[in-house]
């Protein structure tokens, strides 16, 4: 059985929530529901969750602020929010997991698995790190200083924006190329990426390659590859290079 404490506000979106971890998780649920961050504290005194929802807007106290309270928690997390890209972006640098409202009984189930898979790697506990990157990351004034955080089979990595050169699909890893450094290898794919740094201009030259534009050197006279400032060569395939010309002002 799955232990879920609900922390959120609003009655309305704690109880459906609850309907559908009751209704259409696989797994048996016991739910309680607290609708603030006081509540809650209460609640954890004699109730021990292996997951909590945790609403990040909330008057008085929010759930950034929860989780200033609550250092090395033994549970999961797991954030919902109404639609806010600052809140969302700094939620995912930090490789955390989040359900954005309405929730989606289908999305809210694979957050469930991820969660089980945690557990079974026994991760939950080495969540701290993340929590303390989210705690930073919030109080930038800007999302492109958000620092990020990338677990690997060596640890969890933590590097801002402007230290990537480039990200190599690797099957379904991603290799990543920071300035200065080693590369290292992610078990998400170049996909999950790309869509996290689009808003960023990081370059999709290839099926394999993003690239951070921050480091481009020059582009062959074809127009094939990409030089980047540590030699590397990076391939522009037929598809992506109108798309790369566009950006790099070359028509």
């Amino acid at each position: 059985m799955i232990k879920a404490l609900i922390i959120d506000d609003e009655q309305k979106a704690r109880n459906v929530l609850d309907h559908y971890l009751v209704n259409f998780i696989k797994e048996k649920i016991d739910v309680r529901h607290a609708d603030s961050v006081r509540q809650a504290l209460v609640i954890l005194e004699t109730f021990m969750p292996d997951i909590v929802f945790l609403d990040v807007e909330m008057p008085h106290q929010n759930g950034f602020d929860f989780l200033l309270l609550r250092k090395n928690p033994s549970y999961d997390i797991i954030f919902t929010t109404a639609y806010n890209q600052y809140a969302i972006q700094a939620i995912r640098f930090s490789a955390l997991d989040y359900l954005l409202k309405p929730v989606d009984p289908e999305e809210l189930q694979g957050s469930i698995e991820r969660h089980l898979e945690k557990v079974r790697q026994k991760a939950v506990l080495t969540n701290q790190q993340l929590y303390d990157n989210l705690a930073q990351n919030i109080e930038k004034k800007e999302i492109k200083d958000f620092r990020l955080a990338v677990p690997s089979s060596e640890g969890v990595y933590f590097f801002t924006l402007d230290e990537i050169l480039r990200l190599e699909a690797d099957k379904n890893y991603t290799s990543i190329h920071l300035i200065g450094k080693r590369p290292f290898l992610s078990s998400k794919t170049l996909k999950h990426f790309d869509e996290m740094l689009n808003e960023f201009n990081f370059i999709r030259t290839h099926k394999s390659h993003l690239v951070n534009p921050k480091y481009i050197k020059q582009v062959t006279h074809n127009n094939q590859f990409l030089l980047l400032t540590d030699g590397s060569r990076i391939e522009i395939s037929r598809r992506k290079k109108e798309t790369v010309q566009q950006y790099l002002k070359l028509k």
